[in-house]
Protein backbone atom coordinates (compact mmCIF):
# COMPACT_ATOMS: atom_id res chain seq x y z
CA UNK A 1 0.00 0.00 0.00
CA UNK A 2 1.14 3.59 -1.14
CA UNK A 3 1.48 6.03 2.21
CA UNK A 4 3.60 8.55 0.84
CA UNK A 5 4.56 9.75 -2.73
CA UNK A 6 7.35 12.07 -2.72
CA UNK A 7 7.87 14.07 -5.79
CA UNK A 8 10.91 15.92 -6.46
CA UNK A 9 10.58 18.95 -8.65
CA UNK A 10 13.13 21.97 -9.77
CA UNK A 11 11.96 24.96 -8.99
CA UNK A 12 13.81 26.83 -11.61
CA UNK A 13 12.07 25.10 -14.23
CA UNK A 14 8.34 25.16 -13.30
CA UNK A 15 6.72 24.91 -16.33
CA UNK A 16 8.28 21.65 -17.15
CA UNK A 17 7.90 20.32 -13.84
CA UNK A 18 4.24 21.40 -13.42
CA UNK A 19 3.32 17.99 -15.29
CA UNK A 20 5.54 15.60 -13.06
CA UNK A 21 3.98 17.48 -10.01
CA UNK A 22 0.41 16.70 -11.59
CA UNK A 23 1.17 12.94 -11.79
CA UNK A 24 2.12 12.90 -8.34
CA UNK A 25 -0.35 14.69 -6.89
CA UNK A 26 -3.11 12.55 -8.72
CA UNK A 27 -1.30 9.14 -7.40
CA UNK A 28 -1.17 10.66 -4.01
CA UNK A 29 -4.86 11.04 -4.27
CA UNK A 30 -5.88 7.79 -5.54
CA UNK A 31 -3.70 6.19 -3.12
CA UNK A 32 -5.01 8.55 -0.36
CA UNK A 33 -1.35 9.21 0.68
CA UNK A 34 0.49 11.85 1.59
CA UNK A 35 2.29 13.98 -1.09
CA UNK A 36 5.41 15.60 -0.25
CA UNK A 37 7.48 17.57 -2.54
CA UNK A 38 11.15 18.00 -2.56
CA UNK A 39 13.51 20.71 -4.40
CA UNK A 40 17.05 20.61 -3.62
CA UNK A 41 19.21 23.85 -3.30
CA UNK A 42 23.04 23.13 -4.14
CA UNK A 43 25.88 23.20 -1.37
CA UNK A 44 28.09 25.44 -2.39
CA UNK A 45 29.64 25.32 0.69
CA UNK A 46 31.32 21.95 -0.43
CA UNK A 47 33.01 23.36 -3.33
CA UNK A 48 35.73 25.86 -4.33
CA UNK A 49 32.57 28.08 -4.98
CA UNK A 50 31.63 27.61 -1.27
CA UNK A 51 34.55 30.23 0.22
CA UNK A 52 33.02 33.17 -1.72
CA UNK A 53 29.51 32.72 0.09
CA UNK A 54 29.15 33.16 3.77
CA UNK A 55 26.73 30.65 5.59
CA UNK A 56 23.73 33.04 5.69
CA UNK A 57 23.89 32.80 2.27
CA UNK A 58 22.93 29.11 1.60
CA UNK A 59 19.56 30.30 4.41
CA UNK A 60 18.66 32.91 2.18
CA UNK A 61 18.98 30.51 -0.99
CA UNK A 62 16.64 27.79 1.16
CA UNK A 63 14.20 30.12 2.32
CA UNK A 64 13.80 31.82 -0.90
CA UNK A 65 13.86 28.05 -2.59
CA UNK A 66 10.78 27.55 -0.19
CA UNK A 67 8.68 30.22 -1.04
CA UNK A 68 9.15 29.10 -4.49
CA UNK A 69 8.36 25.78 -3.73
CA UNK A 70 5.01 26.81 -2.11
CA UNK A 71 4.14 29.24 -4.90
CA UNK A 72 5.14 26.32 -7.64
CA UNK A 73 2.99 23.65 -5.78
CA UNK A 74 -0.06 26.07 -5.33
CA UNK A 75 0.41 27.20 -8.74
CA UNK A 76 0.07 23.69 -10.10
CA UNK A 77 -2.37 21.92 -7.81
CA UNK A 78 -4.65 25.10 -6.14
CA UNK A 79 -4.64 26.62 -2.81
CA UNK A 80 -6.45 23.79 -1.24
CA UNK A 81 -4.56 20.50 -1.79
CA UNK A 82 -1.10 22.86 -1.76
CA UNK A 83 -2.48 22.90 2.20
CA UNK A 84 -1.88 19.16 2.87
CA UNK A 85 1.41 18.74 0.96
CA UNK A 86 4.74 18.57 2.88
CA UNK A 87 7.30 20.59 1.15
CA UNK A 88 11.05 19.80 1.80
CA UNK A 89 13.87 22.05 0.53
CA UNK A 90 17.07 20.23 0.74
CA UNK A 91 20.61 21.57 0.66
CA UNK A 92 23.27 19.16 -1.24
CA UNK A 93 23.22 17.08 -3.91
CA UNK A 94 19.95 16.21 -5.63
CA UNK A 95 19.59 12.79 -6.39
CA UNK A 96 21.29 12.06 -2.79
CA UNK A 97 18.91 14.35 -1.04
CA UNK A 98 16.02 13.04 -2.81
CA UNK A 99 17.37 9.63 -1.76
CA UNK A 100 17.47 10.31 2.02
CA UNK A 101 14.38 12.24 1.68
CA UNK A 102 12.63 9.32 0.58
CA UNK A 103 14.12 7.37 3.30
CA UNK A 104 13.21 9.71 6.13
CA UNK A 105 9.69 9.82 5.38
CA UNK A 106 9.13 6.45 4.17
CA UNK A 107 7.95 7.12 0.81
CA UNK A 108 6.71 4.45 -1.06
CA UNK A 109 6.90 6.08 -4.20
CA UNK A 110 9.16 8.70 -5.90
CA UNK A 111 8.02 10.85 -8.73
CA UNK A 112 10.12 12.79 -10.55
CA UNK A 113 10.86 14.15 -14.30
CA UNK A 114 13.45 13.41 -16.88
CA UNK A 115 14.02 16.15 -19.06
CA UNK A 116 16.63 17.11 -22.17
CA UNK A 117 19.34 15.46 -21.79
CA UNK A 118 22.74 17.68 -21.56
CA UNK A 119 26.50 16.66 -22.57
CA UNK A 120 27.37 16.47 -18.82
CA UNK A 121 24.49 13.70 -18.63
CA UNK A 122 26.12 11.48 -20.35
CA UNK A 123 29.76 11.34 -18.32
CA UNK A 124 27.54 12.06 -14.59
CA UNK A 125 24.67 10.52 -15.59
CA UNK A 126 21.07 12.41 -14.72
CA UNK A 127 19.52 12.72 -11.08
CA UNK A 128 16.89 10.77 -12.33
CA UNK A 129 18.81 7.46 -13.55
CA UNK A 130 20.12 7.73 -10.16
CA UNK A 131 17.92 7.88 -8.23
CA UNK A 132 15.91 4.83 -10.07
CA UNK A 133 19.70 3.24 -10.09
CA UNK A 134 20.13 3.28 -6.34
CA UNK A 135 16.60 4.10 -4.80
CA UNK A 136 15.16 1.18 -1.87
CA UNK A 137 11.26 2.01 -3.58
CA UNK A 138 9.31 2.30 -6.85
CA UNK A 139 10.34 5.24 -8.92
CA UNK A 140 7.79 6.91 -11.43
CA UNK A 141 10.12 8.91 -13.84
CA UNK A 142 7.81 11.26 -15.85
CA UNK A 143 8.89 12.13 -19.39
Amino acid sequence: MTEVVLCAVDINRPEEEASVLREAQKLAAFYGATLDVITVVPDFGASVVGSYFEAHHVKTARDGAATLLDKMVEGVIGDEANKHVRHVVAVGTVYEEVLKAAQVTGADLIVIGAHGEDFKDYLLGPNAARVVRHSKCSVLVIR
